[in-house]
C-alpha cells in the first residue's frame, strides 16, 4: 500500500515505485488495463479486491505495465478515459453487486498523469466483517493474500475467518451492553443528572483490533470537535481521563450533556436535557440536536482518519410512561394526548452501518426516529415531510 492518504497520491508516488523496483506483494497489486466485460476478467477483478479485504488491505494500481520476466513495475503508462466518473462507478457496481458481504473503507481515486492520461488507485481496507466472497456469476470463492498474490482459502482458514468476525460482533454487542447498564446505573464518567438519558453510540469496527490506540489530542485540543449535544461551547469544560478525552457542560456540580472520545476511536454521547420533563417527548429538539451532533461526531472520527465501517446505537434510557408528543395534526408544536406510554424503560433503537463519511444524517438516522415515535404509537416521525426530508415539524 502506498504510504500517502489516497486523495493525495500524485503521478510521482506511483513513479517512485517504478523507481525503487517495487515488486508486487501482499498490499499492493498493479494492473496495466481495467477489468474488460467478459465473465473471466470480472471474477478477476473480485477475486482481488475481495483478497485485500480477506488479507491486510492494500492498493490496486490501474495503469502501471510489468516486466513480463522479472515481474517488476515498468512504467506509468496510464490509461485512456473519457469519462471517468463513469469508469468509476462502473468498477463501484462491480464490487458492491459482486462480493458478499459488502466491502466497507473502499475507495477508487483518479491520479492525473503528465501525458494526460489517468491511473486508478482502489484501496480497499483490511475487512472486519470478512470473509468476503465472490458471488459473480455462482462463483462463490473466498479469496486471501500473502506474499505472492491471492490464493482461494481452504476449510480451516475459512473457519477461522468466520470465528474471527463473529468475535467482533460479539465484543461489539457486550461493550454497548456494558455502556448502557453503567450510564442507566448513573456511573458516568462525570456526575450526571437524574434525567432520562438519550445516547448515542459510534463504533468502529477497527477499534476492536487488539491495542487499537488513536492519537486523540488534536482532537483534545480542539474540543469543539466533541461538543456535547444541546450545549453551547462557551459552556463546556473538558479533560484528559483514564478512557481518553471528554467534554461536558456542568449545572449545580452536575452534568446534563457529555461526550467520551475513547482511546480506540469509539464516541459515547450522552443527553439528558431533551427529557426533563416527566411523561413529555420534545422530538423537534432531541432529532434536530442528534442530525448535528451526529455530523460533528462522524467529521471527528474522518479526522482522526479511522476506518470504516462505523456502527452507531442510538438509546432512551428512563423513558417508561412517556407518550405526550409536542405536536399537532397540523405538525406545529403543542401537546397532544394521541399517542400511547411507551412500555419499557430502556429503548434500545436499532443499529445503524456507516460504510461512507458521506452520508447524511438525517436519512440515516431516519428509522431510529420513527421507531421512537412508534414507541408512543404514532406511525412515523412528523418531522419528515412526504418526501422523506426532514423539516422539523413545520
Amino acid at each position: 500500500m502506498i504510504g500517502k492518504e489516497i486523495d493525495k497520491i500524485e503521478e510521482k508516488d506511483l513513479q517512485n515505485l517504478i523507481d525503487n523496483q517495487v515488486l508486487e506483494h501482499k498490499t499492493i497489486e498493479y494492473k496495466a488495463s481495467l477489468p474488460g466485460k467478459s465473465p473471466s476478467e470480472a471474477k478477476e477483478f473480485l477475486a482481488d479486491v475481495s483478497s485485500f479485504a480477506n488479507a491486510s488491505g492494500g492498493d490496486i494500481i490501474f495503469g502501471i505495465t510489468e516486466d513480463r520476466d522479472t515481474g517488476l513495475p515498468k512504467a506509468v503508462e496510464g490509461l485512456a478515459i473519457e469519462n471517468v466518473d463513469q469508469k468509476i462507478l462502473r468498477l463501484e457496481n462491480m464490487i458492491r453487486d459482486g462480493i458478499e458481504p459488502r466491502i466497507p473503507g473502499k475507495i477508487i481515486q483518479p491520479v492525473k498523469l503528465s501525458n494526460s492520461k489517468t491511473a486508478l488507485v482502489i484501496r480497499i481496507q483490511k475487512s472486519w466483517i470478512s470473509p468476503h466472497r465472490v458471488i459473480f456469476n455462482k462463483d462463490y470463492q473466498f479469496h486471501s493474500r500473502h506474499s505472492n498474490g491471492k490464493y482461494p482459502l481452504d476449510v480451516g482458514e475459512l473457519r477461522i475467518a468466520f470465528n474471527l468476525s463473529e468475535t467482533i460482533a460479539e465484543r461489539i454487542r457486550k461493550f454497548r451492553e456494558d455502556r448502557i447498564s453503567k450510564i442507566y446505573a448513573n456511573e458516568t464518567p462525570v456526575p450526571f443528572c437524574d434525567n432520562p438519558k438519550i445516547v448515542l453510540h459510534l463504533i468502529p469496527i477497527i477499534s476492536f483490533n487488539p491495542a487499537q490506540i488513536y492519537k486523540i489530542s488534536h482532537i483534545a485540543s480542539h474540543p469543539e470537535k466533541i461538543i456535547p449535544m444541546h450545549c453551547a461551547e462557551v459552556n463546556c469544560k473538558d479533560r484528559y481521563n483514564f478512557d481518553g478525552f471528554m467534554t461536558h457542560n456542568n449545572r449545580n456540580g452536575k452534568a446534563y450533556s457529555y461526550v467520551q472520545l475513547f482511546k480506540n476511536g469509539i464516541i459515547e454521547a450522552v443527553e439528558g436535557h431533551s427529557l426533563d420533563k416527566p411523561g413529555q417527548i420534545y422530538p423537534l429538539v432531541y432529532e434536530k440536536e442528534l442530525i448535528k451532533s451526529f455530523h460533528i461526531y462522524l467529521s471527528t472520527l474522518k479526522e482522526l482518519n479511522i476506518e470504516l465501517p462505523i456502527f452507531a446505537f442510538l438509546a432512551l434510557l428512563g423513558v417508561s410512561g412517556y407518550s405526550r408528543i409536542f405536536v399537532d395534526q397540523c405538525g406545529f408544536p403543542s401537546l397532544t394526548d394521541e399517542g400511547h406510554p411507551i412500555d419499557r424503560d430502556i429503548l434500545l433503537l436499532q443499529e445503524i452501518v456507516i460504510e461512507s463519511y458521506d452520508i447524511i444524517p438525517e436519512i440515516v438516522l431516519r428509522p431510529c426516529f420513527d421507531s421512537i415515535w412508534n414507541a408512543c404509537g404514532f406511525s412515523r416521525s412528523l418531522n419528515y415531510n412526504e418526501a422523506g426530508e426532514w423539516v422539523g415539524m413545520r
